[in-house]
């Protein structure tokens, strides 16, 4: 992971998950901060959110949390962390999760996580950047949503396949081994401002 200096995490929020789960996010936070590789994910400290950056910081990384003001009052901002921006809006969180990314992890997570996901993955297609975008199918947690990948390029809404757009690995050992080799790259992004 040479090239890459920050990774965003997108993950759930719940600790009503199963085991293998937790210790996927643990193992991803352990994984970035021993390659040197700042976390960058939305500043919770409950679910695996919270496990991501708790293992990342054991480990001595950096991790910076994103998070946005209506979310911290409710008490889930950890504030423990290397840095914590505290934004206006979901909006902006998002856009500030790429800015400060190299690249993009998403872990078992609901409705938060599919949504910042595929906007990423919209904003890659539309050549807004060029980021690596890694789906990590834990326990065939994703499988459900690349069978639905696969329908709708098999329909004709994605050209080209949603390959091109992010790869799926099925643990965090590929997760790492995906990011260390960063692919090669698409079209260059257009100059669009996010």
């Amino acid at each position: 992971m040479v090239s890459l200096s920050s990774v965003c995490v997108y993950c759930g929020s719940s600790s009503l998950v199963n085991d293998v789960y937790k210790d996927a996010a643990r193992q991803l936070g352990t994984g970035l901060a021993r390659s040197g590789v700042r976390l960058v994910y939305g500043g919770g400290r409950v679910g695996l959110m919270g496990l991501v950056a708790n293992a990342a910081l054991a480990a001595g990384g950096r991790v910076t949390g994103i998070i946005p003001d209506h979310i911290r009052a409710l008490e889930v901002g950890h504030d423990a962390l290397s840095e914590l921006l505290v934004v206006d809006s979901m909006h902006e969180r998002k856009r500030l999760m790429v800015d400060h990314s190299d690249a993009f992890v998403v872990l078992p997570g609901g409705f938060g996580t599919l949504d910042e996901a595929f906007e990423v993955v919209t904003w890659k297609q539309l050549r807004l950047h060029d980021k690596p975008i890694i789906i990590a199918d834990i326990a065939g947690y994703w499988a459900p949503l690349v069978k639905l990948m696969e329908h709708i390029t098999a329909e004709g809404f994605v050209s080209g396949g949603y390959q091109r757009l992010f790869t799926v690995v099925r643990d965090i050992d590929g997760v790492l081994d995906a990011l260390q080799s960063r692919p090669e790259s698409a079209p260059p992004p257009r100059s669009v401002s996010l």
